[in-house]
This record gives C-alpha cells, sequence and structure tokens, in this order.
C-alpha cells in the first residue's frame, strides 16, 4: 500500500450489502480461552489482522500450537489445559492493547520469567493497574521502567487468586485479562472496581464468550467480578461473529450519502457494544432495519445533531465525528476520557484533522463538539498510526475531494482490506 491514499468521492448514494471480517475482540478472547481449554478448538470467521496476529504469535512463542488458515479464516488452536509450556520468553505485541493486556495475564499462570513490550507508543499506554492486580493475586508483575507502561517484566510462580481491586476508568481490557485467567488460580477470584468501570459492553463481550466456552462469572452491578476457582474452558468449535466497530464506517457511508448499506451478519443480539452505533444514526435521522441476517441503514436527506455519552463505545467516535461535519447542527460527544490513551490520544487527533478540513472543534479533557460545515477544505490527513483515524477519516473523501490518507497500511492492525471493500460502494451505488 502506498505512504498516502487519495480517497474519490463518490457520484451517488450508495447501496450496497457489505460483508466485514470477524470481531478483533472476540478472536482475540477466543484465541486467549482456547489456549486455555485442554484440547483442539477450532474458531472460524476469524480476523486475520496486526491485532490477531501478535496474539496467535505471542500464543505461538509460549509454546500453544496454533494453526492459521487465512483463506478458510479459521485459527486452530491446541490448548494445553491452563498450563503455560514456555517457562521463559520474549513478547513483542507492536501495538495491540488487547494482545498486551491479555497475554500479560496469561504469563500469570505460568511459571518462569517472561518479559512483553511493544512499539513505542505501547511504552506509553498504561498497564500498572493491571499489574497491581497481577501482584493482588500473587504474581510478580511491575513495569520494567518503572513508570507504569511496558516493557513488562513478570516472574511467575502461578495464579494463587484472591481478591483484586482496580480503577475502573481507563480501560476494561484490564478486567477482561483478569477474569479470562481466573478460572485456573489457585483460589477463587474476587476484583472489585474501584469508581465507574468505562467500556461496559466489552466486559460483556467478556463474560459471553466466557460462558460459551464454559465459565460462569458473578457480575454485581459492575462493582465486583466473582469467578470460582477450578472451572474449566471447554475445547470446541466457535464461530466469530462480524466485528461490529469495522461495521460502523459502513453504516455511516449510507447516513453520510443518503444511501442505503446492509451489513451481513451483524445483528441487533450481539454483545459488542458497538453494534449500537446504528441507534445513534437513528437519533441522527437515519432509518435502521434490525434483521436475523443483518443490519441495514438508509441515511437521510440531511443528519441531525447529536449530544451524546458515548463511553460505552468509545471505538466509534471517530466514525462519528467523521461525518459530523455534514450534520444540520453540531455533534457532542462526551464521558471519553479514556481514549486518550488510545492508540494516540485519540481527541486530540481527531481536532487536529478536522480543523485541517476547516471544520470548528471545541475540544475538553473527556470529550469535543464538532460543529457543521459550510464548506469542507482539501487536506492531507495524519492518522498517528491508529486503524480507527484512517478509517473514520477515509469517510470524508467519499463526499468531498481531495481527501487524502496518510500512512493507510496502519489499517491493517484491525481490517486489512478496509479501502478494497469501500472501493467496492463505488460499483455498488444508485446510478
Amino acid at each position: 500500500m502506498p505512504d498516502t491514499l487519495q480517497i474519490r468521492p463518490l457520484t451517488g448514494p450508495v447501496d450496497a450489502d457489505v460483508t466485514v471480517p470477524g470481531s478483533k475482540s472476540y478472536t482475540n478472547r477466543a484465541l486467549l480461552i482456547a489456549a486455555l481449554a485442554e484440547g483442539e478448538s477450532c474458531l472460524s470467521g476469524v480476523l486475520f489482522s496486526d491485532d490477531t496476529h501478535h496474539m496467535a504469535q505471542g500464543l505461538k512463542t509460549l509454546g500453544i500450537a496454533v494453526q492459521a488458515d487465512r483463506a478458510g479464516a479459521t485459527f486452530t488452536v491446541t490448548g494445553t489445559g491452563g498450563r503455560v509450556p514456555a517457562r521463559q520468553a520474549r513478547l513483542f505485541v507492536d501495538n495491540s492493547g488487547t494482545t498486551a493486556r491479555f497475554l500479560t495475564a496469561y504469563l500469570g499462570l505460568g511459571r518462569g520469567v517472561y518479559t512483553l513490550d511493544g512499539v513505542p507508543r505501547m511504552r506509553q499506554r498504561p498497564i500498572q493497574d493491571l499489574l497491581d492486580g497481577l501482584r493482588s493475586l500473587g504474581v510478580e508483575a511491575r513495569s520494567r521502567h518503572g513508570n507504569g507502561c511496558p516493557p513488562v517484566l513478570v516472574e511467575a510462580s502461578g495464579l494463587k487468586g484472591g481478591r483484586a481491586f482496580m480503577p475502573g476508568d481507563k480501560s476494561s481490557q484490564y478486567f477482561t485479562a483478569l477474569l479470562l485467567v481466573a478460572p485456573y488460580a489457585e483460589n477463587d477470584v474476587e476484583i472489585r472496581v474501584r469508581g465507574a468501570l468505562v467500556s461496559k459492553p466489552y466486559i460483556d463481550m467478556t463474560l459471553d464468550i466466557m460462558h460459551d466456552f464454559g465459565v460462569e462469572v458473578l457480575n454485581d452491578g459492575y462493582n465486583t467480578f466473582f469467578v470460582r476457582a477450578r472451572q474449566r474452558y471447554r475445547p470446541r468449535s466457535y464461530r466469530i461473529e462480524p466485528d461490529a466497530s469495522n461495521a460502523s464506517y459502513f453504516f455511516a457511508a449510507a447516513a453520510l450519502t443518503g444511501g442505503r448499506i446492509k451489513v451481513r451478519g451483524l445483528t441487533a443480539e450481539s454483545a459488542q457494544g458497538d453494534v449500537g452505533f446504528v441507534d445513534i444514526l437513528e437519533r441522527m435521522g437515519c432509518q435502521v432495519q434490525k434483521a436475523p441476517d443483518g443490519i441495514e441503514v438508509r441515511g437521510p436527506q440531511k443528519l441531525a445533531g447529536i449530544e451524546i455519552d458515548m463511553n460505552s463505545m468509545s471505538d466509534v467516535v471517530q466514525t462519528l465525528c467523521a461525518i459530523a461535519p455534514f450534520a444540520s447542527d453540531p455533534v457532542t460527544v462526551r464521558n471519553v476520557a479514556h481514549m486518550r490513551i488510545k492508540e494516540t490520544d485519540r481527541i486530540a487527533a481527531l481536532a487536529a484533522e478536522l480543523r485541517k478540513l476547516g471544520v470548528q472543534v471545541d475540544t475538553r479533557h473527556d470529550g469535543l463538539t464538532v460543529h457543521p460545515a459550510d464548506q469542507v477544505h482539501p487536506a492531507e490527513l495524519e492518522t498517528y498510526n491508529d486503524h480507527r483515524m484512517a478509517m473514520g477519516l477515509a469517510l470524508v473523501g467519499l463526499v468531498c475531494p481531495g481527501i487524502v490518507i496518510r500512512d493507510p497500511k496502519c489499517v491493517n492492525k484491525t481490517f486489512p482490506g478496509y479501502f478494497e471493500v469501500l472501493e467496492t460502494l463505488r460499483q455498488s451505488r444508485h446510478t
């Protein structure tokens, strides 16, 4: 893929049925759970991307047999019943937050010395709350440079269990990481949340897939989670559903062009919180049809503005803000301060790039307001090595000329074929 990519505007409303790859969140959770189970699991409909590659590669480095079939979109994993075969390993996770957090917790089950590291941005992303949680459960885990970020050093002799307290305001992934490995602790595990927990739907997703593999968690109002020890995941065949976050870009394309798009295979019953993005679009004037075989969005002549708390679906904030300049009134997003510790400071990055387009943006610590734009200027847009910046900002180019995306290959993190799928909208649009 070239260093820059110019997005060609469409000449009319889209009209398409689209298939998006499997959920990254479900794929990485399923990979770890399958590694923990005793025996062979076949995961189908999986996402092949940078993030899932680093998860699969990390597990292989630790001695887990993982066979990948890209053509068939499957991973076959031979789990070891909660044992970490390797007694020493150096893991590289690039900038994959799920891989960093999930594997750090998994290392706590091992018996040996392990290090985990990533790219320079990963070395700025906090992980101290998870390390403190692991220490409460009997694992020696620390930030090597003492700054609460990777590289991480884990000296493990098994997960003892007990009670852990973690703040809930930074990332639900810390809680998912502990929950996924908790059944293999020597004693019951109780995880208590300090303050309010962000991104609760991702916890729902975690509990959903744990249940599907045979493990139950007691959830007391997202304040306390209790996992009984000596539960075990059962190996099985498991199908990964389409990624709701990645589907959001195509729903937004319908909203932006006044067209129609149906994402096949994604249903309203999904535990993925980002499926709720279509409800936001409905409030902005779109027509939404939810069916057993997929979700369809039809865009209005003009989108309405909205003010909304997006704490539970922060991964689609960039999608919303990319179409916000074309609404009749301002779009205000609140309660997403945790976006500042993602792949980049997403609040600051969004504001900077939208302003290049001539869009007025007001920022706050926990959100931003995007104002309607009478005219959108051509611009070359920075993506900050953040896949969601690239995919979201590309939507502007569907209706405005002169939009150039820098470093488009960063979408490989979660959706390697994104721009190819986006291009198919040109072939299937209304003429």
